[in-house]
C-alpha cells in the first residue's frame, strides 16, 4: 500500500528500506555530521541536505511513524493523516475495483485536508551546537528563527550528537488548525580530554613512570567534581580503568568514566635514571617483544 515519493526517506539517509534502527542511526550520524550548517556555512544544498536527513530520520527512527510510513510512503507523513481512514479508503477502494473500470478512484487528500478540516502547521527545524559539559547537564540557549523572531528553549541533560528534542507548538502557523512543532537537533562539539560513547565517557590520563610502576592514588577531574583514581603498581601504557557511575546519567541509569593510561617518560636526561632503567632488564618476566611475530 505504500505509495511512491521523489523524496523517498531512506533514499535521503542511503539506507535499504530493511536497514535496522543502529543502520538508520549511524548514517544520518553520518550525514548530519557532514551537512551540517556550522560545517558548511552558506552552502545552501548542504543546509537542505541536513534538513532533509533530519526529517527522514524523525520519521524512521520512531518506531510507529516508520510501520506508518512504509505502508502508507509520503501520505502518512501528513500532521493530520489517520492510518485506520486510510486503511477503510484502501478497502473501499479495492471492492469498488472489484466491481468494474473507474470504481475506484480516490483522493489521498480526502484522509487530510478537505476530509479532516483545519491543517496543522509544518515542523520549524533548527540546530544548536553545544559543548560536551552543557548536553551532559543540559542548558538553555538562544534561537533565532527567521519569521519567529528569539526563542529559549532548554535542552535537556544527555543529549547526544544527533538528538532531536520537540517542542510542541512553535513550529510553522497552521491553516485554520494548531501549529506545527519546532524540531532541534543538537551537535556536541569534540573535548580535548574526553569522548563520549552512549553513557559512558572516555578519558586518556597522563601518569609518570612512578605513578605506573609504584602504583599511585591520582585525583580525576569530572563534571562533578575531582574523584580519587587507584592506579595498580607495574600498570601498562594504555591500561583501562573504571570509575563506575561517573558517566552521562539518562533517567535511572548512570554510565560509567574509563580511564586509558598514558604513561610519559620523563623529557629531560638524567643519567641516575638511566643507569638504573639498563639495571631494570632482571625485572622482566620475560622479553617484552617474545611473542611479537609478522
Amino acid at each position: 500500500m505504500a505509495q511512491e515519493t521523489g523524496d523517498d526517506l531512506y533514499a535521503a539517509l542511503g539506507v535499504a528500506k530493511g536497514a535496522s534502527p543502529e543502520e538508520i542511526r549511524k548514517a544520518y550520524h553520518r550525514l548530519a555530521r557532514k551537512n551540517h550548517p556550522d560545517v558548511n556555512p552558506g552552502n545552501q544544498a548542504a543546509e537542505e541536505t541536513f534538513k532533509k536527513v533530519s526529517t527522514a530520520y524523525e520519521v524512521l527512527a520512531d518506531e510507529k511513524r516508520r510501520a506508518a510510513y512504509d505502508e502508507f510512503g509520503a501520505a502518512s507523513l501528513h500532521g493530520n493523516f489517520d492510518a485506520q481512514r486510510a486503511r477503510e479508503q484502501a478497502r473501499w477502494q479495492h471492492a469498488r475495483q472489484q466491481r468494474g473500470p473507474g470504481g475506484g478512484e480516490f483522493d489521498f487528500a480526502d484522509l487530510f485536508g478537505r476530509a479532516r478540516g483545519p491543517m496543522r502547521g509544518s515542523d520549524l527545524h533548527a540546530s544548536v551546537t553545544l559543548e560536551l559539559r552543557q548536553a551532559i547537564e543540559g542548558a538553555e540557549v538562544s534561537l533565532e528563527l527567521p519569521g519567529h523572531g528569539p526563542l529559549r528553549v532548554r535542552i535537556p541533560p544527555g543529549a547526544d550528537n544527533g538528538s532531536m528534542i520537540r517542542i510542541p507548538g512553535k513550529g510553522n502557523p497552521g491553516r485554520g488548525g494548531p501549529p506545527g512543532d519546532l524540531v532541534i537537533t543538537t551537535e556536541v562539539t569534540p573535548h580535548p580530554w574526553l569522548r563520549r560513547e552512549g553513557l559512558d565517557l572516555h578519558m586518556t590520563l597522563p601518569v609518570d613512570l612512578d605513578e605506573a610502576y609504584s602504583g599511585a592514588s591520582i585525583e580525576v577531574p569530572t563534571f562533578d567534581g575531582p574523584v580519587v583514581l587507584k592506579v595498580p603498581p607495574r600498570s601498562q601504557n594504555r591500561a583501562k580503568l573504571r570509575l563506575r557511575g561517573k558517566g552521562i546519567k539518562r533517567k535511572d541509569t548512570r554510565g560509567d568514566l574509563l580511564v586509558e593510561l598514558d604513561v610519559r617518560m620523563p623529557d629531560q636526561a638524567d643519567e641516575a635514571l638511566a643507569a638504573a632503567l639498563r639495571d631494570s632488564k632482571p625485572a622482566y618476566a620475560s622479553p617484552v617483544r617474545k611473542e611479537l611475530e609478522l
